[in-house]
């Protein structure tokens, strides 16, 4: 290949990445415009709201508890190279606040919800139901859309702060159980280690992670293609851009909340 059909072809996949974050972009932000908008669907809201919280507090319980156990174990097992064992209640709070707990309660709804919410919608276009919807005289953006991207924004930042409590309580029940830290102690270290700061920022990637795993759910549903295989390909696309885009926006939340 010559040089100069090479950079022909890494300028095509410029130009169309481009054009599909500036779709991306648009879509959000029209999205965004229609939750302040009457009319309101409280029924799909509610049903949003059970389906991204509450029956999503399992597999986030059980990520968190298995990764703040396995953070204690990793933290004592590296500090005791360097005598420092007694750090793990503090490394163990402000790795799960700051980082695994956002994070892993993030790709768990990218992988949980953003596939579900991509195939019913998906689905309902294969099927014409967003057709039928149009004819009804119900925007789609309003009646699929807002009501699961602000469920997502609500509930995702409560089960973050429940993933980080979940995920200190499993650093706790090992360090006190198996590596022999005074619970008393233990607990008083995480508290007194923990800043305000720590649990903000926590609440905010939450609820940008959740805006991120709804709004690529919706998008990729609403332009799914036709038959099986394009309601397949949707689901799949969704969960891999909700999983990188919420691991970039943690990257830069990061550096926004911790390097100043």
């Amino acid at each position: 290949m010559s040089p100069i059909a090479w950079l022909a072809g890494l300028g095509r996949s410029v130009l169309t990445l481009l054009a599909v974050f500036g779709r991306v972009t648009l879509f959000a932000l029209d999205a965004l415009s229609h939750i302040f908008r009457p009319p309101f669907y409280p029924r799909e809201f509610a049903a949003a709201l059970l389906h991204i919280g509450w029956l999503s507090l399992p597999v986030v319980g059980l990520t968190t508890i298995f990764t703040g156990g396995a953070l204690a174990l990793q933290i004592y097992a590296g500090g005791a190279r360097f005598n420092a064992e007694a750090v793990v209640p503090q490394i163990v709070a402000i790795g799960m606040v700051r980082e695994l707990g956002p994070v892993m309660v993030g790709l768990m709804i990218a992988a949980r919800v953003t596939s579900s919410i991509a195939a019913e919608i998906a689905t309902m276009k294969v099927t014409e139901q967003i057709d039928a919807l149009v004819t009804l005289s119900t925007h789609p953006m309003k009646y699929l859309t807002a009501p699961r991207i602000l469920a997502a924004l609500i509930t995702v930042p409560a089960l973050v702060a429940v993933g980080d409590i979940i995920g200190i309580a499993g650093g706790y029940a090992v360090a006190t159980q198996n590596l022999g830290f005074n619970p008393a102690a233990y607990l008083k270290n995480t508290a007194d280690f923990l800043e305000p700061l720590d649990i903000v920022s926590s609440l905010v990637k939450g609820a940008a992670f959740g805006m991120i795993a709804a709004i690529m759910g919706c998008y990729f549903g609403m332009h799914s293609g036709r038959g099986a295989q394009g309601v397949g390909r949707a689901t799949k696309s969704s969960v891999e851009a909700a999983a990188v885009l919420i691991l970039a926006a943690n990257f830069v939340l990061t550096g926004v909340f911790f390097s100043l």
